[in-house]
């Protein structure tokens, strides 16, 4: 005769109906890793993916406590709340620096008034938007000299490697130039007063060759 074993605790082999922080967590992250989300919109995934986990929350609520239901919805609306916050602020970084962060652009600016904010920055002592319109303004002053072609959309590096053409000796300074639009622009890298007068400089320096 095979002896009975009490099930005071319930029997261990079903799943648990109230997932831990680290579990959600652990789901959620499984789910994101689905090459799916590359097909649709990711933000839409995640919406559909927890509306799911509550759909099975509430199937099963009546065999739970209702805090216990509580608590474990709160987890995860909350998780999801979160990455869905950090996404759309990922999005909004990364369209701001693809917006801003081509030399030449459609907006229509002068060289003259490009220098100016650029001037205006480096009095006031943001040196980092020193670098980037004083690299700005010299690259809109080679168009407007016809030295470059006016191709909105251009990189710091691109500009740089086309002026070199015609500036052969001034290769060092427009490709540090470049090199620190960059590191300001893309690698939130301080600039000091110091590198913020050199990329002006670049500017003053070309204009002054015939």
């Amino acid at each position: 005769m095979v002896p009975c074993v009490p099930r005071a605790l319930g029997d261990l082999s079903d799943p648990p109906l109230t997932p831990s922080p680290d579990e959600a967590r652990g789901a959620l992250r499984r789910e994101l890793v689905d090459p799916q989300y590359y097909d649709q919109d990711v933000v839409q995934r995640i919406l559909d993916w927890l509306q799911r986990r509550i759909d099975g929350t509430v199937a099963s609520a009546s065999a739970v406590p209702a805090l216990a239901w509580l608590a474990a919805t709160l987890i995860a609306v909350g998780l999801g709340a979160a990455l869905i916050l950090l996404l759309s602020r990922a999005r909004t970084t990364a369209r701001r620096r693809s917006e801003h962060g081509v030399v030449l652009s459609e907006a229509g600016e002068s060289a003259a008034e490009i220098r100016r904010r650029a001037e205006a920055a480096l009095t006031a002592g943001r040196f980092g938007d020193a670098v980037l319109d004083g690299f700005r303004a010299m690259a809109v002053q080679q168009v407007e000299r016809g030295r470059l072609d006016n191709a909105p959309g251009s990189t710091a590096r691109e500009v740089a490697a086309t002026l070199v053409q015609q500036y052969p000796e001034q290769r060092d300074s427009l490709e540090e130039g470049a090199r620190l639009f960059d590191a300001v622009m893309y690698g939130d890298r301080p600039a000091t007063r110091a590198e913020a007068e050199a990329v002006l400089g670049i500017d003053v320096l070309l204009r002054s060759r015939r």
